[in-house]
């Protein structure tokens, strides 16, 4: 039996697995059984959070989308395994690990019970096309990001599933959509692998916070609505590059249970 555990991060959420003795085989099907609504534990990834062979660092983070195969990086993914790592005793307030698109830092800013708010250090990001309505830009996953109004009443799903297939995107893309409000962005997320909306998306809503500082010439920080929580993102800019990104939210803790 593995012993797993059930984050979310603003309703974005994952199965968590404590693989650092290889307890866990990948297999993708299996993944995305485990990740299914009707059928599984139900959930939008699976992160293993595996030893790292690289002394400087905490652990490395594995994340599966819910398709059941290896995704880009996942900010929201990110401050669930460092809440996770925290309760696990293997980090303490500060830590250093590894995800596919390289070395995050983060910090345990808070907690209360099974609530955890974590900041992660993102991606830089320098470089970015106009899209449509918006922008395309990479926060360590990919995403074009729109401006659009009256978003709670918007097709997020199919407008989201058309952009996602576009032939501009060879590879896919996740899609923002992004409403701007009196003090904050009102955000919603059609997530490639995930191929359905989300209520939440990290590496999202650091994305469409970056678009509308280019769009608007707005400075940081920023605040973040989405539908399942709010964000802050910060970040340092200079001309077209943006540098210390963070990240800012709560995490939660559901459940755990053991998978056979």
């Amino acid at each position: 039996m593995i012993p797993f555990f059930k984050y979310h991060g603003a309703g974005n959420d994952f199965v968590l697995i404590d693989n650092r003795e290889n307890i866990f085989s990948i297999d993708n099907k299996y993944i995305n059984n485990i990740c299914h609504r009707r059928t599984g534990i139900g959930a939008d990834g699976l992160i293993l959070l595996n030893r790292s062979t690289e002394s400087h660092l905490d652990f490395d983070m594995q994340y599966f989308n819910a398709d059941g195969y290896e995704g880009t990086m996942c900010g929201n993914g990110g401050r669930c395994v460092v809440a996770f790592a925290y309760y696990l005793k293997i980090i303490d307030k500060r830590t250093v690990f590894k995800g596919i698109d390289g070395i995050h830092h983060a910090e345990i800013l808070a907690e209360n019970n099974n609530i955890v708010r974590v900041n992660l250090q993102m991606t830089d990001v320098d470089t970015f096309q106009p899209y449509q309505k918006g922008y395309f830009l990479d926060t360590g996953s990919p995403h074009a990001v729109l401006f659009q109004d009256n978003i709670a009443n918007f097709d997020v799903f199919n407008e989201g599933k058309k952009i996602r297939h576009d032939k501009f995107f060879p590879n896919g893309t996740n899609v923002d959509f992004v409403e701007r409000r009196k003090d904050s962005l009102f955000v919603r997320t059609f997530e490639r692998g995930v191929e359905d909306e989300t209520l939440s998306c990290g590496t999202g809503v650091t994305a469409s916070a970056i678009a509308w500082a280019i769009a608007d010439n707005t400075e940081s920080p920023i605040n973040i609505q989405t539908l399942g929580g709010k964000f802050v993102v910060r970040f340092h800019r200079q001309d077209k590059h943006f540098s210390e990104i963070w990240l800012e939210g709560d995490t939660c803790q559901v459940f755990e249970g053991k998978l056979s």
